[in-house]
């Protein structure tokens, strides 16, 4: 009996760490959806038209996920570092050593280039613009810009409400999901802002984007000690940032697609 009871004890223990140290998908479904429900509400008359041609009628916000949909197929492994930068945080992206598999800046231009050539297939073209609605949504979620080390905050190990996870997973996807709101009632219930601020915020480059993010990871990263059990105070000090970077990323989604079709 003794014996059985040292196994179920180890067992627990493998589930538990293999649950905490596992890598999370970008921003959560619902963080990636509100991306792309936001950005709808930006587009042009005449992107929208060449979207909905592309894509066969699917929304934004459901091909939004589709990144990570296809992370689990071997075949697409080339796009696996498109999902993030890692770099030191006293350099600025272009300073920065590169990932010779690619980035989030590289990737992002890729799926540009694909869209915009008259050789591209529909096929292709479908292909890499649901990669680049899902790239833009990872770009402004600040772990993605986060360390090599610990995997952009996969490794740092922290509780959410007394349950095991990591720091990772608290920006991607815990505290959206502890907000309790649908993908809809995020994007209808963002801040309104007025012309000039959206000018604003579509301001820049890729590059000063990833660079503004980096910011915001800094910011993360300095939030929660390791081992730390986050709770009521950490979602009040840190949701509004997180509500930020999604309205934000939609309305520069927005901006991209607009160029890509005009």
């Amino acid at each position: 009996m003794k014996s059985v009871k040292s196994i179920y004890i180890l067992l627990g223990f493998l589930i538990t760490f293999s649950t905490v140290n596992a890598t999370t998908p970008d921003w959560g479904a619902t963080g990636h959806r509100t991306v792309g429900k936001i950005a709808e509400g930006y587009l042009k008359g005449k992107t929208k038209r060449k979207i909905a041609e592309l894509l066969d009628g699917q929304s934004l916000a459901l091909v939004s996920t589709f990144g990570d949909d296809i992370k689990s197929d071997k075949r697409y492994r080339e796009f696996y570092t498109w999902h993030y930068v890692n770099m030191s945080f006293d350099v600025s992206y272009q300073d920065s050593e590169k990932n010779p598999n690619g980035d989030l800046v590289t990737g992002i231009k890729k799926c540009q280039e694909i869209i915009l050539d008259e050789n591209s297939s529909k096929d292709d073209k479908a292909f890499y613009l649901k990669l680049l609605v899902h790239f833009i949504g990872d770009l402004h979620q600040p772990m993605h810009v986060g360390r090599a080390e610990d995997k952009g905050g996969n490794t740092v190990q922290v509780q959410w409400f007394d349950n095991g996870t990591n720091l990772h997973s608290v920006w991607d996807s815990k505290m959206i999901e502890y907000y309790n709101m649908t993908f809809t009632e995020l994007a209808e219930n963002s801040d309104e802002i007025s012309k000039e601020q959206v000018k604003f915020l579509q301001k820049g480059t890729l590059e000063d984007w990833v660079n503004e993010t980096q910011s915001f990871a800094i910011k993360a990263y300095g939030s929660a000690e390791v081992g730390e059990n986050l709770r009521y105070k950490y979602m009040y000090d840190n949701f509004g940032l997180v509500r930020s970077q999604l309205q934000k990323g939609g309305i520069r989604l927005a901006k991209v697609l607009n160029e890509l079709f005009s």
